[in-house]
């Protein structure tokens, strides 16, 4: 136990030493240097950042609770994510960065109104307090007190043993996020990103050798033999994840998440130059390929080692698995890792949480002359009272019926869609108005709720996504047609200076993507 906690203090010392050294002569008093890193950020710091905003416990966990339940199937949450980011890279982020946007919500304003963007910055921070950030904890929590037996050492029990481990890594979390801006959290992320990949790779590839005696091929045959169908990733209509929801919601879920979603999107908007952003989206286009073999492949083995006994606690496969194939001298070093990827996306969305708050409803609204140093001051305070709320929220997100994973993507819908068809109709038409953006956003927000939590149809949630999108889009376009804007209701975008020269491989790449997303589902569909 003394070397792990050793291992697990120094590697956690070490990225926190690192970033403070990296960003030591940063300017944080300013809003582009404490929100967006001075506009500084490079293409390997960005995908580092983004990988690691996203990948955090509640994958590690989750999803490999759920691909122990449910198989290979729920692999299009990634892999799909290429095709999304490509979007991101060659259409939305020079838009963004022409407009020189530091919030998303900023360009709602410019294309429909200040109430539309107040709204959508109040359903964000909403969605960030009583989701993301909540489950974030508590799956990162499950994992340190199963490495750690935090409730054995404080003589507690197991549920109060997580809340303290979510007491600490939230205030950990906040401390990155509150005193170190963006560039902080870049900094340290790209260090635990790459960590990440490294021991989350570490796993299932340990596993396969014990399996296989040695050779981890007859390992992954192995597993393969115990159960095939698991490798399949074309889903039944009834399973968790139907193969038809790639092409109705989860398509729009995807381009809301990599193109339009402010905690994605910031490191993006920090970029030095569009050639930097391209890469940093690009980049991670290619880690979200290989992200499969750490949140998916773990629990198609772990059905091989536990076989049905956690079938009604699946969110603790992983955690047992990792018990099961890590040699006790790397379990510091690996808990570390895992403490980096819970910190990486709590304090990533602590700042962008922070940066809405000021950018679009303080300065806005509450103190429009408001300072530099007194607007960072507010973000700073914003982020503080979210942490709070998370980590108060945290301990109530345990025992969901699908896992934590599912239960995320559920209560992300309730804010994704809407947002996501207001932003699509603002790019693609300029016929919809603000007051079309604003019904759409209600209507949207309550059919989802009542469909899914409510009346709770046998609809898959990921296809009532796509109905809600429609629906949207209907409305939009009628309340548009009822009461049409009249031509001294037409925004100007703004446009900044910034030079707009694309990365000459972004296209190759993008097509790279592309073949290699088609050949998955054309490999792994025949199974």
């Amino acid at each position: 136990m003394t070397l792990t906690v050793f291992s697990f203090v120094g590697f956690t010392l070490f990225v926190a030493v690192y970033a403070w050294y990296k960003t030591r002569s940063e300017n944080l008093s300013t809003k582009e240097g404490y929100f967006l890193g001075g506009k500084s950020l490079t293409g390997v710091v960005i995908a580092g950042s983004m990988i690691m905003t996203n990948i955090s416990t509640e994958h590690l966990v989750g999803m490999n609770g759920s691909s122990y339940k449910n198989g290979f199937i729920i692999v299009a949450w990634e892999v799909t994510s290429a095709l999304a980011l490509i979007l991101a890279a060659l259409y939305f982020v020079p838009k963004y960065l022409k407009m020189g946007l530091m919030t998303i919500p900023q360009y709602l304003e410019d294309r429909f109104d200040a109430s539309t963007r107040s709204l959508v910055a109040f359903f964000l921070l909403v969605s960030f307090a009583v989701t993301l950030l909540p489950i974030v904890l508590y799956t990162g929590a499950i994992n340190l007190e199963s490495l750690f037996g935090v409730s054995e050492i404080l003589e507690v029990s197991r549920q109060e043993g997580i809340w303290f481990t979510v007491l600490f890594v939230g205030v950990l979390g906040s401390i990155y996020a509150i005193f170190g801006g963006l560039k902080a959290v870049a900094v340290s992320d790209t260090i635990n990103g790459y960590g990440l990949m490294i021991g989350g790779i570490l796993i299932p590839l340990l596993a396969l050798v014990y399996i296989g005696d040695g050779n981890p091929l007859n390992g992954i045959l192995q597993v393969f033999e115990h159960e095939p169908q698991k490798f399949s990733v074309i889903g039944d209509a009834d399973s968790v994840l139907p193969f038809e929801t790639l092409f109705t919601g989860l398509i729009i879920n995807q381009i809301y998440f990599w193109c339009m979603n402010q905690t994605i999107l910031q490191r993006a908007l920090g970029a030095k130059n569009l050639i930097e952003a391209q890469k940093g989206l690009l980049y991670t286009g290619v880690l979200k390929l290989f992200v499969p073999f750490i949140i998916v492949l773990p629990g198609v083995i772990g059905f091989y080692y536990f076989g049905d006994s956690l079938i009604s606690e699946q969110d603790l496969v992983y955690p047992a698995l990792v018990k099961k194939v890590l040699p006790v001298s790397l379990t510091g070093i690996f808990a570390a890792v895992l403490m980096g990827a819970v910190l990486s996306t709590f304090n990533s969305v602590l700042n962008s949480a922070s940066t809405i708050f000021s950018i679009d409803i303080y300065k806005r609204i509450i103190h429009p002359s408001v300072s530099d140093k007194n607007l960072v001051r507010a973000g700073k305070i914003s982020a503080t009272v979210l942490a709070v709320i998370s980590i108060i929220v945290a301990p109530l997100v345990s025992n969901a019926p699908e896992g934590l994973f599912q239960l995320l993507q559920q209560l992300n819908g309730i804010f994704f869609i809407p947002i996501a068809s207001i932003m699509l109709a603002g790019f693609l038409t300029e016929r919809i108005t603000a007051l079309a953006a604003k019904v759409a956003l209600i209507v949207g927000l309550g059919f989802y709720i009542i469909v899914t939590f409510v009346l709770q149809s046998d609809i898959h949630f990921v296809h009532v996504w796509g109905i809600e999108f429609v629906i949207n889009s209907v409305v939009m376009l009628l309340v548009s047609f009822l009461w049409p804007k009249h031509a001294e209701d037409s925004k100007k975008i703004r446009l900044s200076n910034i030079q707009l020269s694309q990365w000459k491989y972004a296209r190759l790449v993008s097509l790279a993507l592309v073949v290699i997303t088609i050949a998955v589902y054309i490999i792994f569909g025949s199974i």
